[in-house]
């Protein structure tokens, strides 16, 4: 028995007849494939086929952000038409094209079963359900209203990812763009100018300062590159790693990135957005306001706005109202402070959160569109005077040329 529970559990799929001849099939975890087959005559189907999967699963794409919000739309609407807890996870499970979202659902089913509860289930994968998930779900199995959280979860998750890719559709264009260019400026250097160098030597002239310029930027990039390389990769390397590791780093970045131009006003108000939303979310769960800004503060996606949500919340233990604490971090708009207020003071904090989350969330949509919109002239300019540039260089010899005959 001591070994059974041990026992570390795979995931398997199997084919076979249910009591009506009709042929099924599915997965599951369990620690052998005679296990399988046991549970399954248990259930009155008759195996034919049962194969273990686990080279599969450590093939699949990674869990993300996208799934888990499917995961918690499903199960609330599954929940609310009345179907059975663990059904529901079969179902999601089976019908998953990812082998990494169906291990994790189906191990999340054999906990359930096991008589763990749903939060505590969800707990025991922190890397896709956070704290917030987590409190959330266990909120409404305490006040037996499931369904109805879940609901609320599924609708967070789906805005706040929402908004994520429209702050990573942002940053990416341009990002994208200016990469590409740089590469292909690196692709001429290297390959391009020097067949016209070869060229030009036969000419027996100076050649004009531009293009000797260029021609010389070329030799330096051919001797040194590969060290010019190493250097790019690791100051890459080291930005990436010390970004994780040091908090410092990146209450820096994220102040630098809050003033930037164009950019930062969209940060900011995404990172406003997204406390709006959670609080909102959280205070609807009934989650009392000092345990809901510690959750807040999480979410907010920015450093600076977490320090301040933290602050603002030991101002609310002590008795301070949360619109005048939010008012002295001086990082929130008079309108957003005054509609917290009227929500304070009318009992409907939730509601008025989640207008000034709706409010937020349509402007940064527009701002990303309208900064597409005025980015892509600026791009093409710099495409231009880097592309466009080396080309005129080798071609102002040819030019100099033409007049001397």
């Amino acid at each position: 028995m001591a070994e059974v529970i041990s026992s570390k559990q795979f995931p398997f799929t199997w084919e076979g007849m249910d009591k009506r001849g009709k042929r099924i099939k599915g997965r599951m975890l369990a620690v052998s494939e005679a296990a399988v087959r046991t549970d399954l005559r248990k259930q009155g189907v008759v195996a034919k086929k049962v194969r273990k999967e686990s080279q599969l699963m450590k093939s699949g794409k990674k869990v993300n952000a996208e799934d888990i919000a499917l995961f918690a739309r499903q199960l609330a609407t599954m929940l609310q038409a009345g179907i059975p807890m663990v059904q529901c996870f079969d179902i999601i499970g089976n019908g998953h094209d990812k082998p990494s979202v169906q291990k994790l659902v189906l191990s999340i089913k054999s906990d359930v079963e096991a008589g763990t509860t749903l939060h505590e289930a969800l707990a025991k994968h922190p890397l896709y359900f956070d704290d917030l998930f987590v409190n959330l779900v266990e909120a409404g199995e305490q006040a037996g209203a499931l369904e109805t959280l879940l609901d609320k979860i599924a609708t967070y998750k789906e805005k706040t990812e929402a908004l994520k890719k429209k702050i990573k559709k942002a940053l990416f264009y341009p990002t994208a763009v200016l990469a590409v260019a740089v590469i292909v400026t690196i692709i001429l250097l290297i390959f391009v100018i020097p067949q016209f160098e070869s060229l030009f030597k036969g000419f027996g002239a100076d050649l004009p300062a531009f293009t000797q310029m260029v021609i010389n930027m070329s030799r330096f990039v051919q001797d040194q590159g590969w060290w010019l390389a190493i250097l790019a990769g690791g100051a890459g390397y080291a930005f990436f790693y010390f970004h994780k590791r040091s908090r410092k780093m990146r209450q820096t970045i994220d102040k630098m990135m809050l003033k930037a131009p164009i950019i930062g006003p969209i940060i900011t108000k995404a990172a406003i957005a997204r406390y709006a939303r959670t609080l909102s979310t959280m205070f609807a769960a009934g989650v009392p306001l000092v345990e809901a800004l510690a959750s807040v503060a999480g979410a907010t996606g920015n450093i600076v706005y977490e320090e301040a949500t933290l602050r603002i919340r030991d101002e609310v233990s002590t008795g301070q109202r949360l619109q005048r604490s939010m008012e002295n971090t001086g990082l929130f708009p008079n309108m957003v402070v005054q509609m917290i207020a009227v929500g304070e003071e009318s009992g409907s904090l939730d509601a008025m959160s989640s207008k000034v989350a709706d409010f937020f969330e349509a402007d940064v949509d527009a701002a990303v569109d309208s900064m597409s919109s005025l980015l892509e002239p600026l791009i093409m300019a710099i495409l231009g005077v880097l592309v466009g540039g080396l080309v005129i260089a080798m071609y102002l010899p040819i030019f100099k040329l033409g007049a001397v005959v």
